[in-house]
């Protein structure tokens, strides 16, 4: 039985991950559960798997899980770094944003495993991160579709022999939109993905590319790659997830649905896979063609910005993440339009260049410092 704990049990990973756990009652179970401000769904997903203890962002909301909570014996409090300290052989990190990285620290200091959704984490302080996976003998495992598909293709292979590593992103809402249409865009039009169901924050980063920009730095740290053998490729069908090419010219891929239930459950699982006959199967001659295609960084500059903020280094992918947050919320409300998202990063980036981030209190001001500095652009109109 692997005990796994949640960090972000409420939101599209975290739903996906209970799902698969209940379907294996006998290989899997849940030592813990962390969640933002959906109170009534985790204290239903408590009272189902009952797990050792839950977490609930608000202060404000304490009381309702508590009582609803009483008598279950399960623990309850605001401080999800105690889920993060649960039980557990696995610890999912599922939240969105900055959120996840002092819980996913947390659990790696007690040489917990952790199965990373929140890539987030790597793109503020990877190499902080990698550092103390290394110390306490804890693994980081891919969550992500195209990271867990580039895992299962460097099965069994040297680093040596890898050339390039190709993340696929399927172009989301506005892989044809002009840059007029996208200063148009609306949050709803944004929202529409067409192949994924996810969270609003992760959506609209696919609609930028800023997530796949942050897939490409969330690679760099997985799998000790240099960023010059990481590379995108535009991929409409979401049916190849990434792919591997290898010093001899031979290529391989990993095909599935575009569903993250198959990733999650390979992750919980391995070295083993899970059966899941309940899935439509892929069927490559109802298909009947995959298409490629190079992305068009002056339409999405997102995706050249990240690459650039790899290459700088230091607290620079703080100030990204930070920034990006900031705008992409600015812009579910309605106050900036799509194409401000990035501009607001560039800006922010431009005011915090050659900062350091030697340690993870230095990472955390320089997130606080450049969510500020995000705000006032916005304010004042200057991105």
């Amino acid at each position: 039985m692997r005990h796994v704990a949640i960090l972000g049990s409420t939101g599209s990973i975290g739903t996906q991950t209970l799902e698969v756990i209940d379907r294996f009652p006998d290989r899997l179970g849940v030592a813990a559960l962390a969640a933002g401000r959906n109170v009534e769904l985790l204290i239903q997903q408590a009272k189902q798997f009952r797990p050792e203890c839950v977490s609930i962002q608000r202060e404000q909301d304490l009381p309702r899980v508590r009582d609803a909570l009483s008598g279950t014996g399960i623990r309850v409090s605001t401080d999800p770094c105690e889920v993060a300290r649960a039980d557990a052989d696995l610890v999912v990190a599922a939240f969105v944003g900055s959120a996840g990285l002092r819980p996913v620290i947390e659990a790696l200091r007690g040489g917990t495993d952790v199965a990373l959704a929140n890539k987030e984490v790597l793109v503020m302080a990877g190499e902080l991160v990698l550092a103390e996976a290394r110390r306490y003998g804890a693994q980081i495992r891919p969550l992500d579709s195209e990271h867990v598909a580039i895992h299962q293709c460097l099965a069994g292979h040297a680093a040596s022999s890898v050339r390039r590593v190709v993340l696929t992103a399927s172009g989301g809402p506005f892989r044809g939109a002009t840059l007029e249409e996208l200063a148009r865009a609306t949050p709803e039009d944004a929202l529409a993905h067409p192949n994924w169901e996810m969270g609003s924050k992760i959506t609209i980063d696919s609609a930028t590319l800023m997530n796949k920009g942050f897939e490409v730095m969330e690679a760099r740290w997985l799998f000790d790659l240099e960023p010059e053998r990481i590379d995108v490729l535009i991929h409409p069908e979401s049916i190849v997830h990434s792919l591997v090419e290898f010093s001899d010219g031979s290529w391989l891929a990993q095909l599935g649905i575009p569903d993250m239930r198959v990733p999650i459950a390979y992750t919980l699982a391995m070295p083993e896979r899970l059966p899941l006959p309940d899935l439509p199967p892929l069927d490559l001659a109802a298909l009947g063609a995959l298409h490629f295609e190079t992305p068009d960084v002056a339409r999405f500059p997102a995706l050249g910005l990240a690459r650039d903020v790899l290459a700088a280094g230091g607290a620079a992918p703080a100030v990204l993440n930070a920034a990006n947050e900031v705008a992409v919320q600015a812009f579910l409300e309605g106050r900036i339009p799509f194409t401000r998202i990035a501009a607001v990063s560039e800006t922010v980036l431009e005011g915090q260049a050659g900062r350091l981030a030697p340690d993870l209190e230095a990472v955390m001001d320089a997130d606080r410092e450049a969510r500020a500095a995000a705000h006032r652009a916005i304010e004042e109109g200057r991105a």
